[in-house]
């Protein structure tokens, strides 16, 4: 470095071309002139790992001067003493111009784990898997080649209403052997991905790539979720259409798979990646170290028992799929074979398995914290993590209403259950 002194105006005006002047009162400011009339206002500094990074504030002129841009470098300065790294953020910044680049940043932080949720811990792997999907059909499509700073939140209405509209509809191949890809659009897939481009956009604002956000305020559909549970009768056909799928020949992990999600309550893909390890028949619990609201303890019925003790334990999973080692990602098709078999309606979804059993343990007289304990609603209390077992009480309800879901599907009951009128 040069002779360092104070920088003013005098010291811009006589700025010669190619060269720069550096400030006497905060270490690594300067000015510099190039091959042009045009002064800009740099910082020099060192990151945590001693790279040196060389930063531009701006050009000479509204909003810069000598004392703005003094000002500027100093916040920059105690910045990185915090060990951050402003140069490599607006290389980050102007990689993310569009969109698309936006969505790309947001979706490798969310996968390197940086992404945290409200409970303070990374996106399940579920997650991200699904924040793709939303984006690479959705929002790449209409808005991907946007500017990041010039969507409003008049485009983000515009955004929803044609998701709605059925605009964003695609029947695509996945890549996979004969996988086809089905986006139909709809009110609930427009708010859904509004309400993901609202964590995009603040994660952009976090990393100034924008001020503001701009889906903040803007009206989504209302949720439309489809209060749908399993009729009488409903519940009968599905345990017709699992025996003629056992006689049909149909995978019976799979079929396993059907019966235990009739029978707890659980998710989908709890019970797709439910492994050995977490399973506890001597004290009827499951303890799911990773499900939508972290770690669980689950009772077992007697029944799910009995099913499970049924099952081969070749593999680390319990419902093992029929090819490969991974989970069952073709359960979905299986499904879909038991709703045909028993002529159901196609808005019979594994979903609803989970709220009729919540339906039914509340037709039993049960509360809602049991009913919550028996599925894995959010709402547990502190000591539940430091208990091991399900007690008395969950067990009985877990059998009871167990128990009616095999008496509705026309399955064998367990003698050994006693049925309680009702447990709070």
């Amino acid at each position: 470095m040069t002779e360092k002194r104070r920088i003013g105006i005098r010291e811009i005006n006589f700025l010669k071309e190619s060269s720069t002047v550096w400030d006497r009162d905060v270490p690594g400011f300067g000015a510099r002139r190039q091959k042009s009339e045009a002064v800009s206002y740099v910082v020099i500094y060192r990151t945590a790992e001693n790279r040196q990074r060389f930063h531009t504030i701006g050009r000479h002129g509204a909003p810069w001067t000598p004392d703005t841009a003094r000002k500027e470098a100093r916040r920059i300065l105690g910045s990185v003493a915090t060990g951050a790294d402003p140069a490599a953020a607006k290389k980050q910044r102007r990689h993310a111009e569009s969109i698309t680049a936006l969505c790309d940043l947001y979706l490798a932080d969310a996968e390197a784990g940086r992404l945290l949720t409200k409970r303070k811990t990374p996106k399940q792997s579920s997650t991200i898997i699904t924040d793709r999907s939303r984006i690479e059909r959705h929002v790449k499509p209409l808005l991907g080649q946007r500017a990041v700073a010039s969507v409003t939140s008049s485009d983000i209405e515009f955004f929803m209403h044609s998701v709605a509209e059925g605009k964003t509809a695609v029947r695509a191949q996945t890549g996979k052997s004969r996988g086809l890809a089905i986006v139909r659009g709809g009110k609930g897939a427009a708010s859904r991905t509004v309400g993901l481009l609202g964590a995009i956009f603040s994660y952009a604002v976090r990393h100034r790539m924008r001020s503001d956000n701009p889906v903040r305020g803007v009206e989504r559909f209302a949720d439309g979720r489809r209060l749908r549970r399993l009729s009488d009768g409903e519940y009968t056909a599905v345990g017709n259409a699992i025996q003629m799928a056992a006689s049909g020949g149909t995978w019976p992990p799979a079929l396993g798979a059907a019966t235990f999600l009739i029978l707890t309550g659980w998710r989908t893909g709890e019970v797709i990646g439910l492994t050995w390890q977490e399973i506890d028949l001597a004290r009827r619990t499951a303890t799911l170290g990773s499900t939508k609201t972290g770690l669980s303890m689950r009772p077992l019925s007697r029944a799910a028992c009995d099913l499970l003790q049924k099952l081969d334990k070749r593999s680390g999973l319990v419902f093992e799929a029929a090819r490969g080692n991974g989970p069952m990602t073709g359960f979905p098709k299986f499904w879909a074979r038991i709703v045909m078999l028993g002529g159901l309606s196609q808005d019979i979804t594994p979903h609803v398995l989970r709220h009729s059993f919540a339906s039914l343990a509340n037709d039993l007289g049960y509360s809602e914290p049991t009913i919550a304990a028996l599925i894995g609603h959010k709402g547990r209390s502190v000591t539940s993590r430091y208990v091991h077992s399900a007690d008395a009480v969950l067990l009985a309800a877990a059998d009871v209403v167990a128990n009616k879901t095999c008496e509705l599907m026309g399955l064998t009951r367990n003698p050994d259950i006693v049925r309680f009128k009702q447990i709070a």
